[in-house]
């Protein structure tokens, strides 16, 4: 075989690798649009085991951490739901100061994903907080202005589309030693609801729209 019928086949071998990836792309979409919308249900706690390929799966080295590899869990899936964002995360989270739920955001943020936060006013500073290196990141955060309430929602919308909500707090404690639950959907008729909450909480919570207080209890000017 000449150079140039063997550079011809190796051409229409990539094409025709191409078109099966696409083709099972499409034949998995159309499996699960006949199942109708996606609803699942993740418990807590969930066992250590390594996350990393979720995070760099195009490396070519195994981790070598000493955790159990290749085990899928309710916290893997979780962050698989979290990091299938391709335009928009919108978090509403009560505590956050679990590291690897903070990569996964950081993460989405680096990929050019449009990420906002709302979160409570007292507990975004508490030690161990991971609020701090999201707005370092440049992440735009949002606090509960109110001194009389508590954001206490633990929600969030991927691509505007996918629901993630449930007991779970995003701290380690949580999610290795707690009795939580998360559940994640794709109904419209459920997701809906939660995109009005946060863009209610969103624009309530606009700093713009609260003006520093002077110390005798006057707005500035």
């Amino acid at each position: 075989m000449s150079f140039k019928e063997l550079m011809k086949v190796l051409g229409l071998g990539a094409v025709a690798f191409v078109l099966g990836v696409e083709w099972l792309n499409w034949l998995t979409r159309r499996l699960r649009d006949s199942r109708g919308p996606l609803k699942e249900v993740l418990f807590f706690p969930s066992p250590q085991v390594c996350v990393e390929h979720l995070f760099t799966r195009h490396t070519h080295f195994p981790c070598a951490c000493p955790l159990p590899h290749g085990v899928e869990t309710s916290f893997s899936r979780l962050l698989r739901h979290l990091l299938s964002a391709r335009l928009s995360l919108d978090l509403c989270v009560f505590s956050f100061s679990h590291m690897e739920l903070s990569r996964a955001i950081l993460l989405l943020h680096k990929r050019g994903v449009v990420v906002r936060v709302v979160t409570d006013r007292d507990y975004m500073t508490i030690t161990g907080s991971q609020i701090g290196a999201l707005r370092k990141a440049g992440i735009c955060v949002r606090h509960e202005m109110s001194k009389a309430v508590h954001m206490h929602h633990k929600f969030a919308l991927v691509d505007g589309r996918k629901l993630i909500t449930g007991s779970l707090n995003w701290t380690l404690t949580a999610v290795q030693s707690n009795k939580e639950n998360i559940m994640v959907t794709e109904e419209p008729e459920l997701v809906r609801p939660y995109q009005q909450e946060f863009q209610k909480l969103w624009e309530a919570n606009d700093p713009a729209n609260h003006k520093p207080q002077t110390t005798n209890g006057q707005q500035n000017r």
